[in-house]
């Protein structure tokens, strides 16, 4: 791996410039899709109805998960992206690269959301959500309150979320050189993003797909992890939460 040369505020303050901009455009979608939600007698195709799913109904739930995804995780990886883009600046295309380690990134994300779309689909077909796309079993949505606790306890989260919390670690022991390197190291850093975060998403169908509010609370709840020290308390405080909270839900919901 290059040295790292000197980059301009401006060129960091294009990309950071950039990426918020992404990121203001997926919650503006997800902002636009809560609205129509409440008012599907003006806005068609706005979610799905009550019925059974067509496969344009499959698409636009693919799509609202997809943008989610990007709305929800491109914060937490963006200073990842930041120190990629002064680290591969000594190549001359910087830009070019940063683009590609993103749309690696993104695309492991994409295809979390094309299996969190099979699995909101079979919850409708079997009836265990609301029109709201909340769990309508409160068994089921203290379950994956108490997994998810018990999952910020184990050794997989603890090894995905160093290595996300960590870019200037993860970048130099992973680095490879030019477009195709930048790829693999995006998809990489996705695959362990995905490995610490996947059962904090599955809590988006506790409170529902499409409530701003708990999107934005599980949001904050990633970014403040990622960047959180390493020998964190937050994995272990939250645990201690989620569980009692699935124990809470499970009793009195």
């Amino acid at each position: 791996m290059h040295p790292a040369p000197s980059l301009s505020r401006s060129d960091l303050w294009c990309l950071a410039a950039g990426i918020a901009l992404l990121i203001v455009a997926s919650w503006g979608y997800l902002i636009y899709e809560d609205w129509a939600m409440r008012h599907m007698d003006v806005v068609a195709m706005a979610m799905p109805g009550t019925g059974s799913w067509s496969p344009a109904d499959l698409l636009l739930v693919f799509i609202m998960w997809a943008v989610m995804m990007i709305a929800m995780m491109l914060p937490s990886a963006l200073p990842m992206l930041l120190i990629y883009h002064r680290l591969a600046a000594s190549g001359g295309r910087a830009g070019r690269q940063t683009t590609v380690f993103a749309a690696g990134y993104l695309c492991l994300w994409t295809a979390f959301s094309l299996v969190a779309t099979i699995a909101q689909w079979g919850m409708h077909t079997l009836t265990l959500v609301t029109p709201a796309e909340v769990l309508s079993n409160r068994w089921i949505a203290a379950a994956l309150l108490v997994a998810a606790g018990a999952y910020q306890l184990t050794a997989t989260k603890r090894a995905c979320l160093t290595r996300c919390s960590s870019p200037l670690q993860f970048l130099q022991r992973q680095w490879r050189e030019g477009p195709r390197g930048a790829w693999r190291m995006g998809l990489l850093h996705g695959a362990y993003c995905i490995g610490c975060c996947w059962l904090l998403m599955a809590l988006l169908f506790v409170y529902g797909v499409m409530n701003l509010a708990w999107i934005a609370s599980l949001t904050l709840f990633v970014l403040c992890e990622k960047l959180i020290p390493p020998n964190r308390w937050l994995p272990r405080l939250s645990a201690l939460v989620f569980i009692g909270w699935g124990i809470t839900v499970g009793l009195w919901r």
